[in-house]
């Protein structure tokens, strides 16, 4: 008993020393230490750096043991276009609060604003990015957190312009409050697991607002993807969950709101797909989850381009869309319920709500089209809808059982809190 006690107050002595001992370093222009680096270098594990207001021209800046470096009254960090700015190589390292200008760019390596490199439980917080090539990179390290960063990028082409925030082999990191805009892809995953992509804004890049590759297990939520060469891809990954999100005005001639390539196990709830080209292009996806979604004036609310199986569709409503469901087969193995359609001129005569005529949401002009685009110049005319309802009553092009049996009356209310 005697020696657990001993133990005990040895613990909480060496616990306390640490906090006892722990400093601040202050960096300025006036000051003893007039260099982050040199501030930094200085600190010992359990220190803060704080960096007053000021213009640091400084490259190469490496964190290599678990301190704090703190901006106060935002500093900026110029690069100078000469190469990486800050590299994290400890555990442990919070940065917070400075503006980093001037990244410099290179065919050879992806020099960033920030990046971490095999390191756990990082904090990357209240930075403005702004000339950048990569904003923040994350390479193979976990248990971190990226938050309320501003990237503001000046890409103009795909191949000397990178990504604001990107993850590679990471596991367990949230991103959230980030507000990503003008680079190539806003947020890229590359073998990242269990990540969670929150609240962040992603408009204005050239490729992809979000772009996952072979990444599992993972969630994004109550984010706003707007005018960006598409949306989000999401390609060979499965166990993913899309909830809550805006993907508005990504137009383009093969623009999206989100694209789904080879990907199973997924659920998607709560989304508002409004004024896209294609709100969901679908290919090589099954076992997937829409419920509750809004499509909104889209040219095409979903278009499915094959080998897409046991998806259901169920309680979505689809608003004013050019084309609700366009399919290139005349096979179907998904199933669509309780949906409310705006095209649907059916009628409900016991007033339950649900139409007593089943809709077909593929019309034939829509495989038309697919095989031919130019002919989108007839969309309007009399002859369409003639074709269109002749394939109606009598479906030969299109999957004959591809029907929602109970399409609801009136739009369905969805909870977008």
């Amino acid at each position: 008993m005697i020696k657990i006690f001993q133990i005990l107050i040895f613990l909480f002595i060496g616990f306390g020393s640490i906090q006892i001992w722990a400093k601040t370093i202050t960096v300025c222009s006036s000051c003893s230490v007039k260099t982050i680096q040199q501030g930094i270098n200085q600190a010992e594990e359990g220190d803060t750096v704080r960096v007053k207001k000021g213009i640091y021209k400084e490259v190469d800046i490496t964190i290599d043991k678990g301190i704090i470096l703190l901006g106060e009254n935002l500093p900026t960090i110029d690069g100078e276009d000469r190469g990486e700015i800050i590299k994290i190589v400890a555990d442990n390292v919070t940065v917070d609060g400075f503006k980093i200008i001037n990244v410099g760019t290179s065919y050879t390596s992806d020099y960033a604003a920030v990046r971490v490199i095999k390191r756990n439980g990082f904090l990357i917080q209240n930075l403005e990015l702004e000339k950048l090539f990569f904003g923040i990179y994350l390479e193979k390290s976990n248990n971190g957190k990226v938050l309320n960063n501003k990237i503001n990028g000046d890409a103009v082409n795909e191949y000397n312009s990178g990504n604001g925030i990107q993850l590679w082999y990471c596991k367990d990191v949230e991103v959230r409050g980030n507000n990503v805009q003008n680079v190539r892809d806003g947020i890229y995953l590359e073998f990242s697991d269990n990540i969670i992509i929150s609240r962040n804004i992603s408009r204005n890049n050239l490729r992809y607002g979000l772009h996952f590759m072979f990444s599992n297990h993972d969630v994004y939520e109550y984010n706003i993807f707007e005018n960006n060469g598409a949306g989000v891809a999401v390609m060979f990954s499965k166990f993913i969950e899309m909830n809550h999100n805006i993907f508005k005005k990504n137009w383009g001639t093969a623009a999206f709101g989100l694209l789904l390539k080879e990907i199973n196990d997924a659920k998607m709830t709560n989304n508002v797909f409004q004024e896209n080209t294609i709100g969901i292009n679908i290919e090589g996806s099954n076992r997937i989850e829409y419920k509750n979604n809004d499509f909104i004036s889209n040219g095409w609310a979903i278009k499915v381009r094959g080998a897409c199986y046991t998806n259901i569709l169920t309680e979505n409503n689809f608003l004013y869309n050019s084309f609700d469901i366009s399919y290139n087969s005349n096979l179907n193995d998904n199933k669509f319920d309780n949906n409310y359609w705006s095209n649907y001129t059916g009628y409900d005569l016991n007033k339950n709500g649900i139409g007593d005529v089943p809709y077909r949401p593929v019309k034939l002009f829509s495989y038309i089209v697919n095989r031919t685009p130019e002919t989108i110049i007839l969309l309007r005319s009399l002859f369409i809808d003639i074709i269109d309802f002749s394939e109606k009553v009598s479906p030969v092009f299109t999957p004959d059982d591809l029907v929602d049996e109970s399409p609801k009356m009136k739009p369905i209310k969805h909870d977008r809190r």
